[in-house]
C-alpha cells in the first residue's frame, strides 16, 4: 500500500513542479523526444557518470562493505554521542504530535526523495549544465568526506540505539524495510540527507528560477 502511496506522491509532486515551479514558456521550448533526450545525456555524460558511480558505490557500501567493516571495528560510537547530549534527541519522542509528525515524515520520505531524482532530470532536460555539474561534483565531495566516518566511525541512529519505534515506522508501518535498502542504521553522522538537501537547494538557485530556489530552501 505504501509503495502505491510513494509512487502517487512522487507523481503529484512532479505535476506540482511542472505547473507551479517551472517556467511554462521555457518548458514549451524544450523538445521532449527520445533522440533529443539521449543527445542531452551524451552532452552531459561526465556529471551524469559521476552521479551514477557515487550512487552505485553507495549501494555497494551499504550492502557489502559496511557490514564487514562495522563488524571489524566492533564498536558503536553512538555511546559517545549519547554521553555528550545525554538523551536530549531521544527526548523529542515525548513531544510528538500527530500533525507535526506526519508533516516531517512526508517531507523526509516523499518530498526529499522527489528532489533527488527530479533535480538531475530537470537539469538535463532544461540544459542547466552549471547546476548539473555542481550537483555531480558536490555529491562526490560530500560522499568522499562522509565515507570514512561511515566505514570507521559507525554511529547508530537514535531509534536503533534506544530500540524505539522511529518516526517513519510510526507513521508508515514497514517503511523502514524500504528505507534501509539504501542506507544503514549506523551511517548516522554526518547526515547525507542534510548535505544533499543543501546541495540540491544550491543547485536549484543556479537555474535562475526563484520558485525552484525557494522550494529547495523550504525542503
Amino acid at each position: 500500500m505504501w509503495l502505491f502511496l510513494f509512487g502517487l506522491a512522487n507523481l503529484l509532486l512532479f505535476v506540482f513542479a511542472v505547473f507551479f515551479l517551472l517556467d511554462i514558456k521555457q518548458i514549451k521550448k524544450i523538445k521532449f523526444t527520445p533522440g533529443c533526450f539521449i543527445q542531452k545525456i551524451f552532452e552531459n555524460i561526465k556529471p551524469i557518470l559521476i552521479i551514477l558511480i557515487v550512487v552505485i558505490f553507495h549501494l555497494i557500501e551499504v550492502k557489502i562493505i559496511d557490514p564487514y567493516v562495522t563488524n571489524w571495528v566492533g564498536y558503536d560510537y553512538a555511546n559517545i554521542i549519547k554521553n555528550l547530549e545525554n538523551g536530549f534527541v531521544y527526548s523529542f519522542t515525548n513531544y510528538w504530535t500527530p500533525g507535526i509528525l506526519h508533516f516531517f515524515v512526508i517531507i523526509y520520505i516523499f518530498v526529499y526523495v522527489f528532489t533527488l531524482w527530479f533535480a538531475p532530470l530537470y537539469f538535463i532536460i532544461a540544459n542547466k549544465k552549471q547546476s548539473l555539474r555542481s550537483l555531480a561534483y558536490g555529491l562526490l565531495i560530500v560522499y568522499l568526506v562522509s565515507l570514512p566516518f561511515y566505514l570507521f566511525l559507525p554511529i547508530s541512529n537514535v531509534y536503533t540505539y534506544y530500540n524505539s519505534p522511529s518516526a517513519l515506522e510510526t507513521v508508515i508501518p514497514s517503511i523502514e524495510n524500504f528505507f534501509y535498502a539504501t542506507t544503514t542504521a549506523n551511517n548516522c553522522l554526518p547526515s547525507l540527507h542534510t548535505a544533499m538537501s543543501i546541495l540540491v537547494a544550491y543547485c536549484f538557485s543556479l537555474t535562475g528560477n526563484k520558485k525552484l530556489k525557494y522550494f529547495g530552501i523550504f525542503v
